[in-house]
């Protein structure tokens, strides 16, 4: 729990050196963001706060997550659907595996990515800046039956 408040403490740090206020409903998108695991859209977090903020629109929510994605706090995973996910947990790039049917997101530890990089930025010689790495799957729970 010492990392997420940690990196929520990262966040709002981030945001008042920027000029920018921290609202409770501001910091409570943060910290759903700082220990969120999941990957979860604006719809998700916009649910999880409702009951503490009812006077709350999703759209403050897109505009909080639009804000710290600015800032390079959240990584956004854009899926063709339209149904963007959201890691404040983790903002910089980084592989993911994703459950085609339950929608569940993964975030492996590849040792290799880094070797990665490199070869292809030898191969191609680009200067890689960013990256996006997806594998897409039917996780255990799917396979069970369960999701």
């Amino acid at each position: 729990m010492a990392d997420h408040n940690q990196r929520a403490d990262t966040i709002v740090r981030k945001l008042r050196e920027n000029g920018h206020k921290i609202t409770p409903q501001r910091l409570a998108i943060i910290k759903i963001l700082a220990v969120s695991e999941g990957h979860p859209s604006v719809e998700d977090i916009y649910e999880q706060i409702r009951a503490d903020f009812p006077t709350m629109s999703l759209a403050t929510v897109y505009r909080n997550i639009v804000l710290l994605k600015s800032l390079g706090e959240v990584l956004e995973l854009g899926f063709p659907d339209g149904s963007n996910r959201y890691d404040g947990n983790k903002p910089a790039p980084h592989p993911h595996v994703i459950c085609i049917r339950c929608k569940k997101i993964v975030d492996p530890v590849l040792d290799s990515l880094d070797e990665m990089k490199k070869e292809v930025a030898l191969e191609t010689d680009f200067k890689i800046l960013n990256h996006r790495l997806d594998f897409f799957g039917i996780c255990s729970s799917c396979m069970a039956g369960k999701g």
